[in-house]
């Protein structure tokens, strides 16, 4: 039986805007960032929606508990469905990165490897599937989380390094027989509304 996962980043906040890394800050959205996720819960509207899932950071969570109420569900939250963690480059931008840090290197930092971040992606989203056999499910989380998933899953051919992930961009995948299928990459249609 296949599952159908609509992986979708969290609606923006100011530190977005200002391109300030968030990583495990627990950031509010922003009054875009509420609209967005109102846009992207109404997507869902007359769909039936098994489950919605969320990283425990608010800017996920609020985004999430919006599609939660227009499906029915509730949430479950997860840590491992967080973004990257960035330890001493939280809330630079990535001019104060380079100006501060010039000569370290990221484990100095306390940056989360981005192996480690993936790994973390593929075991938490296959868990997800794995319990909803037959079943569409929602989960709300971050951009870098989403484009390692999806560098998994395409084997580098799209994800980190390559595809932008917006603000509330869905990203469709099928899990099916123990493998993962891309469906659709960033859609955004809901935003144009």
């Amino acid at each position: 039986m296949e599952t159908i996962l609509y992986l979708i980043r969290h609606g923006e906040t100011e530190w977005n805007q200002i391109r300030r890394i968030q990583g495990h800050s627990d950031i509010d959205l922003n009054e875009l960032g509420l609209r967005q996720a109102e846009q992207v819960a109404r997507r869902f509207q007359g769909e039936i929606i098994h489950a919605v899932y969320s990283s425990d950071l608010s800017r996920a969570r609020v985004t999430a508990s919006r599609i939660a109420e227009q499906s029915g569900s509730s949430i479950s939250t997860r840590m491992t469905l967080r973004e990257r963690c960035y330890g001493e480059w939280e809330g630079l931008t990535y001019e104060e990165i380079r100006a501060r840090f010039e000569a370290q290197d990221e484990a100095a930092c306390g940056i989360e490897t981005f192996e480690d971040m993936q790994s973390r992606a593929v075991t938490a989203l296959t868990e997800v599937a794995s319990n909803h056999p037959g079943e569409s499910v929602v989960v709300v989380s971050h951009g870098g989380l989403i484009n390692s998933f999806l560098h998994y899953v395409t084997a580098g051919e799209q994800g980190t390094g390559i595809t932008r992930i917006d603000n509330t961009g869905i990203t469709m995948f099928r899990y099916v027989d123990g493998r993962w299928e891309v469906l659709q990459v960033n859609n955004t249609d809901h935003l144009e509304i």
